[in-house]
Order: structure tokens, then sequence, then C-alpha cells
């Protein structure tokens, strides 16, 4: 296969694999010395990419005319990303009531069928990424999980602000399991899950549909993996303040992403754009939240977890705390990432892939 990759993002590539190999004195020489803030020690490698980026990247996405921005986070998802090898991979279209979204199956070799699935939603703050953007966490997942994911390709903003993304979003998971049999999949082991802004929409996937299943019969996942979450769009927690500026995920960067996402600034106060402020939790999915330490977002994605605890709903919460967000996307380019996305890994295979084919199991057996 030809590599449509130009020479830069090749030789980029390259690079921070080979980062990634050197001894840790060397990297601590080209890090510089260690970063300490509210007691955490960041991790060698996401201190190391930290300064790489900053030498390399002269421009950040939100600077950059949309289409460049959206061009610049493509890249980089490549160029950190890995593609370790699955057996199947189809791109698909889901049907939506304003026509069809991309999406594509992966499914690693040796797993059962009907699997479990996990319907995932890329990060990207709602106006960026792609399924290039999910490719990396996809692969790693389904391999170490042995399920199907399913990543979508929602809408993004501003061509299609808030709520598009949430339309998409509980459109693609209402498909799946509605045609879990096309899929090779398992209807009642079918979880959703997603990194930052995607991460926002796994939890308002379970949130809504808790809340229409309360009314009517309506599908409702096994599992909500959320990963460095959007949870509160309404105010800026602690962590903005101390982790604001200089890292992957800035202030003004959200800032950015909010005001592309949102078509007015008093829908941060809604439960679709902010999960945090729901009224009734009580009934969703049981999750699994990772939180970055080093994060804006990592506040308000331990608050969600607590709150989601305080009525009663099954959630382990994690801080991995050394990392920055969006780390988890970079398999290729050190050890880290992929320590955080195989204990992920370990949390599907005991929320989603050891439910699937329970049900059948059952009624064979009597």
């Amino acid at each position: 296969m030809t590599d449509v990759h130009p020479l830069s993002e090749r030789v980029a590539r390259r690079a921070a694999r080979g980062l990634g190999r050197l001894p840790a004195a060397v990297k601590r020489a080209i890090a510089g010395r260690p970063v300490t803030v509210d007691g955490q020690v960041m991790d060698l490698d996401a201190q190391v990419g930290k300064r790489v980026l900053g030498l390399a990247v002269s421009k950040t996405f939100e600077s950059l005319p949309l289409a460049e921005g959206r061009a610049q986070i493509a890249s980089e998802a490549w160029i950190f990303g890995d593609e370790l090898p699955v057996a199947e991979i189809r791109d698909l279209t889901i049907p939506t009531p304003e026509g069809g979204i991309p999406a594509r199956l992966y499914r690693p070799a040796g797993v059962r069928r009907p699997s479990a699935a996990l319907v995932y939603f890329h990060g990207g703050g709602w106006v960026l990424g792609d399924l290039s953007a999910s490719d990396s966490v996809a692969r790693f997942l389904a391999h170490h999980a042995a399920l199907t994911v399913i990543a979508v390709d929602y809408r993004l903003a501003p061509e299609n602000p808030f709520p598009a993304a949430v339309d998409d979003a509980l459109a693609a998971f209402t498909h799946v399991v509605e045609h879990a049999g096309e899929y090779g999949v398992d209807p009642a082991a079918v979880g959703v899950g997603g990194e930052s802004a995607g991460g926002n929409l796994a939890a308002v996937v379970a949130l809504e549909t808790a809340r229409r299943a309360r009314e009517a019969s309506c599908p409702t996942p096994a599992m909500q993996l959320l990963l460095m979450p959007v949870t509160d769009l309404s105010r800026k927690h602690r962590s903005y303040e101390l982790f604001g500026t200089g890292l992957f995920l800035t202030e003004a960067q959200m800032d950015w992403y909010k005001a592309h996402y949102l078509p007015d600034p008093e829908l941060a106060a809604d439960p679709r754009v902010s999960p945090l402020l729901a009224e009734d939790v009580h009934d969703v999915a049981p999750a699994y939240v990772a939180v970055a330490g080093f994060d804006v977002l990592r506040d308000e994605g331990e608050a969600y977890a607590h709150k989601l605890r305080d009525a009663g709903v099954p959630a382990a919460l994690r801080r991995h705390s050394g990392i920055t967000h969006s780390m988890v996307n970079a398999t290729g380019s050190g050890p880290a990432p992929r320590a955080v996305l195989r204990e992920v890994a370990g949390a599907l295979r005991m929320g989603l892939t050891s439910r699937a084919g329970l049900k059948t199991a059952e009624v064979e057996a009597r």
C-alpha cells in the first residue's frame, strides 16, 4: 500500500518512536527538571512530548484556519499513534434521520460471535477529529479487550453545532444495538465510550437512554467508558487554574471549542452538554472513568465519577497522575499510554466482554 503521508510526517513519526526508546537519562536531559504540580510528578515521556511539541509546533490548532487545525490534529494522531494489526477492519455508514455518518468496525482474530461491542467516539472538542483520531485507541482496545469496536465519525461544529453530535451519538448506539446481528455483536453487551469530547458524548448517551427508558422501551448501554471526559462546560473547575497553560489542552483551547460547539453560551447548563449538571443519574450505565493528572478536565471528570457513585451507580475512577490530556492516543510513542489502555482494556473485559453471550448461554442451558 502506498504511504499517503508526506515525508515530514513520516520523519516525525520515526522521531517520536525513537524518543520513546531512548534511555531514561537521555529523556531527562531532553525534558529538563521534573515537573511537579498539585503533588503530582509528570510522567517522563509526557514531559518529553510536551518539550518536543513546544519546539516543533509554532502554531496550535485554535490559531489556525479551521481546515488547517483539523489537518494538524489528524497528522498528530498518525505521528504519535500505532497501527496495531486487527483481523477485521471495515468502513460502515450508520443511518441517521439527517442522512448517514461514517463509522469503522474493528474486530480482532479469535473473538467468538456474538461478541461484546464498544461504540466509541473520538475526541477533538466536537470541532476537530475524525476516524483517524480514534484509530490507534480503537485498534488497541479491540485487540486487548477481545471485543468489537465501532468508531463513529459524528458531525462536527461549527458547521453542525450542538445538538448534532449528541443526536449522531444516540443514533449510532441505537443502530448498533438494533442491528446487532448484522455486526456480529451481542445487543446486551454493547457499551459506549470515548475520549475528551467523545467521553462527553458517551456520558450523554448513557444519560439520555436511561431517561428515555424510564418512559418507554429503549436500549441502554451495558457500560460507559469515559476517558478524560468533558462533563461540565458551565464553569471552570480548579484544574483549569492548575493546568490551563503550556500543556496539550489549554484553557484557551477549551474556550475555543465551547464557542464553536454551542450556538448559545447558555446551553452550557443543558445536561446534554454538561452531564455533571444532570438531576437524576441513578439508573445510568456502570462507568469506568479515567482522568489525566495534568489536565484542565481532571476535576470535572472526577466530580462526575463521584456523582455517579453517590447515586448508587457502580463507577470506577482512575487518576493517572503523571499523564497529560489525550496522551492515551499516543500508543506508538512510549509505554505510558499503552499502560493506561491496558487498564482500560481490563475494565472492558470485566464490564463488557464477560457479558457477551450470557443470555444466549442461559437460554441454551434451560
